[in-house]
């Protein structure tokens, strides 16, 4: 009867320590995987988060460039929409794109105003 208490003692230990040694080796490799993802971490630059700038002049400048890019696609598909000859659709798009910041420094400049 001892013997055969003493035989599966040892099994049990036995499969304790394979358990032991398995749970060992997926520990060490979650340490290297957590150690490796740290310093590929820090070998990135964080990034910038956009919404973070909630302030009165970055939503001023969000409405500022979202009316600006309406306004240039109303006037090309107006143009896109009276001509059909793809020459005058593209020189109102090049002279688009040239007047746009002409055309916003003389109306949202600030500096010039006193």
């Amino acid at each position: 009867m001892s013997r055969e208490r003493a035989r599966r003692r040892e099994e049990r230990e036995r499969a304790a320590a394979r358990d032991h040694a398995v749970r060992e080796r997926k520990a060490s490799r979650a340490a290297r995987r957590r150690q490796s993802a740290a310093a590929l971490r820090g070998r990135v630059p964080r990034r910038t988060r956009y919404r973070g700038q909630q302030g009165l002049l970055a939503r001023r400048r969000r409405a500022q460039n979202s009316l600006i890019v309406l306004l240039f696609l109303a006037v090309e598909s107006i143009v896109w929409l009276l001509w059909p000859d793809p020459w005058v659709r593209a020189a109102g798009a090049i002279l688009g794109l040239a007047a746009i910041p002409v055309l916003v420094t003389l109306t949202l400049d600030r500096r010039s105003r006193p």
